[in-house]
């Protein structure tokens, strides 16, 4: 499966690659305040994470996944749709 890139296209493993290249420039943020953040998988435009440490369960872990994750994806592989956090 191919995901377009602006003229470029990705297959799925070059996708899930630069998922967790964004993940990776992310997690030192994440870390500085006791939490981090797992790649699970990607699927249909979603991104599956799942969140440790002081993430769990904290209010404002909305905001990083939404505001942060999935934007700074999204900025990458403009294809993803959502970042969805589970458990």
């Amino acid at each position: 499966m191919l995901v377009g890139v602006g003229d470029e296209f990705m297959t799925h493993e070059e996708t899930i690659r630069k998922i967790e290249e964004v993940l990776e420039q992310l997690r030192p943020n994440v870390q500085m305040d006791g939490g981090d953040i797992e790649f699970v998988k990607y699927e249909d435009g979603v991104v599956y994470v799942r969140l440790h440490g002081s993430c769990v369960g904290c209010p404002a872990s909305i905001y990083t996944l939404k505001l942060g994750v999935e934007e700074a994806i999204r900025d990458q592989v403009p294809e993803i749709h959502e970042v969805v956090a589970i458990e």
